[in-house]
């Protein structure tokens, strides 16, 4: 038997439009002579499909788009599709399903056994569990089709991971049903390091059943999460023998040999071309398989940055985006992602100085424009922010603290409204910069930095967005595309008279490494500050600081989430509270 996998990227809601996607991959599977096409998890719907799933009739459209599928798909080409479903439950409940597709009929559904509660999955407010757990039969050979989680069962993961409502092993299930070969449809977000996690999972699998096992993740961009493919077969003995492309849609065939009995082998690769006629995705770097060298670590999370705001700019209608340039690191980056998401000539950058700006920031900021290749406009603020000055009340306000709270957060919030102009005149969606390690201690402006639609770095670290910035230059572009001295320079607002961050925050190595106790560890100020690696008073500022500006991240605009904590759907953190660090 012949297998494709196909690594796909849904649109959330666009029945027809998957349904399209694929339908076209099969009729490229059948070129290549593939028996069985595997698509990924919920891929009808696309995941997550969130609060669409409670709204009369969408469960049943999704059931009718599959239904239609199967009708349109090459005869002889049977195609695993993952869909939403109201076959084989209760009424008034929807199950999370994959259906096996031949010839013009469903031939058999299953449904998803495990469902996750945890971190940004709320599987359980939808869907119901599966009764029972069985393989399928296909030309002779049984499958053991499985969803995602139902993969998960039992592995270490996370200290937030919830038990699942059924205590079994569902892979293990199938092999004692006699399932010959192992395939999981999964809609795995990604998080750092977590393709090698997956990969470990798999093979612990394969180790216990000695069964080769098919992995077919979603890829792309949907709000704030990205999904990095990384599909993958591996044979009976756990060796990965096709790797599809980390980030970026692809379909691969591999030939499994008679009944399931012996290793797959590696086929042919068709890697371009699936897309349908109106994505207009722009090619995200290749990379290096996990069978062959490791990947850098920044390289994972720069692809997922450009392909989190290529997908949210082309599945939210945009094509150009507006964004001010300091010549600073942050907006620095997040410029460059822009460019690779929508092509330079999508990217429009205001310098915005004011009195305070210095001379090597204006000239960083046009070095950057000019390395990218993006338009950019020089508009300084410092008449505008005279006006402020000089009308009543408020300017004496401002007068009374000069160079104080208020005056500094004028300065951001007028920057902040002339990027939603031209955001607002032109359509174009407006960025926010500010990094993780800003965010999590209000080191920014509400209506200030913090304006825009999508908030590219909000779950980078600072420590992080200078090891991307410096493998961009060093490895991705082998030049120096982010000018050095943004890199170099001691980082400043520059909304004061010589301002730098460390004059407010601890030592960037210093806060990164309390924050990602706190907020990835939910470690105590106890624990941290017991640890010997930090001062007890400064684990306490940050922490203070991190509960104190939950309210402000709730206004920041969505981002891309790259770790297992970040701000947002999956960290759920009261505004109004008191809590007493002992």
């Amino acid at each position: 038997m012949k297998i494709a996998l196909a690594q796909l990227n849904p649109i959330v809601g666009d029945l027809r439009g998957n349904a399209t996607l694929v339908r076209t991959t099969a009729d490229k599977a059948a070129v290549l002579g593939a028996d069985l096409l595997v698509t990924s998890e919920l891929l009808i719907s696309g995941y997550p499909p969130k609060d669409l799933l409670l709204r009369e009739g969408f469960a049943h459209a999704c059931d009718r788009a599959v239904s239609v599928l199967a009708k349109e798909l090459p005869r002889g080409m049977a195609v695993l599709i993952g869909h939403p479903t109201k076959w084989g439950v209760t009424e008034g409940r929807i199950a999370n399903a994959a259906s096996l597709l031949l010839d013009g009929e469903v031939l058999d559904t299953v449904h998803k056994t495990l469902l996750p509660n945890y971190d940004v999955f709320d599987e359980q407010r939808y869907f119901r569990p599966a009764e029972r757990v069985r393989p399928m039969e296909l030309r002779g050979v049984k499958l053991g089709v499985h969803i995602c989680e139902d993969a998960w069962f039992g592995e270490p993961n996370t200290f937030y991971h919830e038990r699942p409502l059924q205590q079994f092993d569902p892979v293990a299930e199938l092999v004692s049903f006699g399932a010959e070969v192992l395939i999981n449809l999964s809609a795995s977000p990604f998080e750092r390091d977590k393709p090698h996690r997956r990969l470990n999972i798999l093979r612990r699998h394969v180790s216990r059943h000695r069964k080769p096992f098919v992995f077919v993740n979603q890829v792309g961009g949907n709000d704030d999460l990205v999904f990095d493919g990384n599909s993958l077969a591996l044979d009976s003995a756990g060796n990965v023998i096709e790797q599809l492309t980390p980030f970026g849609e692809d379909l691969r065939v591999c030939d499994l040999a008679s009944g399931g009995r012996q290793p797959l082998v590696s086929g042919t690769a068709l890697s371009a071309g699936l897309c349908s006629e109106n994505d207009t995705t722009i090619p995200v770097a290749s990379a290096i398989p996990l069978k062959g060298k490791a990947r850098p670590r920044e390289a994972d999370l720069l692809d997922a940055l450009v392909l989190g705001l290529r997908d949210y700019l082309r599945k939210s209608g945009f094509t150009d985006c507006v964004l001010g340039l300091s010549g600073g690191i942050d907006s620095a980056l997040a410029a460059y992602i822009a460019a690779q998401a929508a092509g330079k000539e999508h990217v429009h950058g205001l310098l915005m100085p004011s009195r305070y700006s210095s001379e090597h920031s204006i000239g960083d900021a046009k070095l950057l424009a000019d390395n990218l290749g993006i338009e950019h406009a020089i508009i300084p603020i410092d008449e505008m922010h005279r006006a402020y000055e000089t009308t009543h009340v408020v300017g004496a306000d401002l007068a009374s603290q000069p160079g104080g709270l208020a005056d500094q957060n004028l300065q951001a919030r007028i920057r902040g409204a002339l990027v939603m102009i031209r955001s607002n005149r032109h359509g174009w969606l407006a960025l926010a910069t500010g990094n993780k390690s800003e965010l999590a201690v209000g080191y920014c402006t509400l209506y200030g930095d913090m304006a825009g639609g999508f908030a590219v770095l909000c779950d980078l670290f600072k420590r992080d967005v200078y090891a991307v910035s410096r493998y961009i230059n060093d490895v991705r572009e082998g030049r120096e595309v982010i000018p050095l001295s943004s890199i170099t320079k001691a980082p400043s607002a520059e909304l004061a008279p010589n301002q730098f961050d460390q004059d407010t925050l601890p030592p960037y190595p210093i806060l990164d490494a309390i924050l990602e106790g706190l907020i990835e560890r939910e470690e105590s100020v106890a624990t941290l500050s017991q640890s010997g690696k930090f001062p007890a008073e400064t684990v306490r500022w940050v922490a203070t600081k991190l509960d104190r500006n939950e309210f402000k991240r709730r206004q920041m605009p969505p981002g891309i989430k790259l770790t297992s904590r970040a701000f947002g759907s999956g960290r759920r953190m009261p505004m109004a509270a008191k809590f007493e660090f002992h």
